[in-house]
């Protein structure tokens, strides 16, 4: 009978604000038709330059661990019983491979905790899988300075480290029963599908170099090993698709035949429009979704994985990026909170200006790389180095569409206390930081 109240008052409370919405008044209104349109052309550009290359993949890879590697494994490396120091080591540089933002993670980190990863060592992946980023970290460091850039390195790898480890103590109890749990349901269970650790190793790195390579930014200098890999990044995409597809083959039961169609329906879509690789891209989704799900067995099931973490995050994730559009706008755009405000309210390492950096960076989505440009317009406006570092350290590890996901996945509580302690420490580090540097 509550939960029948709760939901006719919401109705009321949404019929109510329907009935007496001030359309006039809005019409009139520039900055909220502004926002509005800035909440659209965020969601347009999110889906464009997002969703095939950087979500589609993480869904892909966050099935198969679900499927193909099994909760013994996951118990034994990342559980709530597992080696600590080898947990948070591996979690913690996760980042240094994954150059992904707040969002592409989601998928990837809800395949480990389900799988039985401990609360800690999964959300020290949380956070120092779009944090840790090489190139966004040698960027910072040529463009806001190499202090700051050293800062954001070392306050990445130790939040990840410090927030998993408090995030395992303030749920020990709980993480102490699904310790227990998970070893009960892990007895017994067999090596991953009869196949051997390298087998697995090739399928799964094929699929992170097709996420980390598909996704490679350009960086701002045209010489150096960055832009080298960049000018070959689709070439780089191919082969591991190709490995991935003998992986296939070879190892998982998948059709020679429907193998070889998918291949040559995406080179095809490739050279027809070469100026545009979105296209073999898409083709090569489709045509994988297609083999899967008219294999049997393990394959389809592994589609089948893949697509409960897609309806589950997606819906989620498209509605935050429209709430932190209208907000807050995209780069260089206003939204409906004006960018002058922040500049101002910034200005100073006080530990309002910190704490004020943090949260909103906690709340506006970064894709990868877009903080630095973000960041060097603030710090000319007259952003203090402090909270420039408070916002490096809080805004790529979380966004508003990235909340609202966690919460599905691990609950409420755990949310409040994963963002409670990323501002937290972000404000912390940004006044000690901007009290040295000046």
């Amino acid at each position: 009978m509550k939960k029948e109240w709760k939901v006719l008052l919401t109705m009321v409370a949404g019929f109510l604000l329907c009935f007496y919405l001030p359309v006039e008044r809005l019409q009139g209104w520039t900055r909220f038709t502004g926002a509005v349109w800035e909440s659209l052309y965020l969601v347009r550009w999110y889906a464009q330059e997002h969703v095939l290359l950087c979500l589609i993949p993480a869904f892909m890879i966050a099935g198969a661990i679900g499927i193909f590697i099994s909760q013994e494994s996951v118990m034994r490396y990342l559980g709530p019983g597992a080696h600590k120091p080898t947990a948070y080591a591996v979690a913690s540089v996760s980042g240094t491979i994954l150059a992904v933002c707040s969002c592409t993670v989601l998928p990837l980190f809800a395949g480990i905790y389900r799988m039985g990863a401990g609360l800690g060592p999964a959300v020290a992946f949380l956070y120092s899988g779009p944090a840790i980023n090489v190139l966004a970290i040698i960027l910072t460091a040529r463009i806001l300075g190499m202090s700051i850039g050293i800062a954001r390195a070392a306050g990445a790898v130790g939040f990840s480290v410090v927030i998993g480890l408090l995030m395992h103590v303030l749920f020990l109890k709980e993480e102490r029963a699904r310790e227990t749990a998970g070893a009960n349901d892990a007895k017994g269970v067999a090596a991953e599908g009869g196949r051997s650790l390298l087998q697995n190793g090739v399928y799964f790195a094929s699929m992170v170099g097709i996420l980390v390579f598909a996704n490679f930014g350009k960086p701002m200098e045209t010489t150096g090993l960055w832009y080298a890999i960049y000018s070959i990044k689709w070439w780089l995409t191919a082969v591991c698709a190709l490995v991935l597809a003998f992986a296939l083959v070879r190892w998982f039961g998948a059709s020679l035949w429907k193998m070889g169609a998918a291949v040559g329906a995406t080179s095809v879509a490739s050279i027809l429009v070469p100026h545009e690789p979105l296209a073999g891209f898409g083709v090569g989704i489709v045509s994988l979704s297609l083999v899967l799900g008219t294999s049997e067995g393990e394959l389809q099931e592994w589609l089948s994985s893949s697509w409960s973490f897609a309806k589950q995050i997606m819906p989620l994730l498209l509605g935050g990026v429209l709430a932190a559009g209208f907000l807050l706008g995209r780069p260089g755009h206003e939204g409906m909170i004006p960018s002058s405000w922040i500049a101002a309210l910034v200005g100073s390492n006080s530990v309002f200006a910190n704490l004020f950096s943090a949260v909103v960076g906690a709340f506006m989505y970064f894709a990868t790389l877009t903080e630095v440009p973000i960041l060097q317009g603030l710090m000319g406006s007259g952003m203090s180095k402090g909270p420039a570092l408070a916002l490096l350290l809080a805004g790529p590890a979380l966004s508003l569409p990235n909340m609202l996901v966690i919460r599905s996945i691990m609950g409420t509580w755990k949310t409040v206390w994963f963002v409670v302690l990323v501002v937290a420490m972000a404000s912390l580090s940004g006044i000690l930081f901007g009290s040295v540097a000046r």
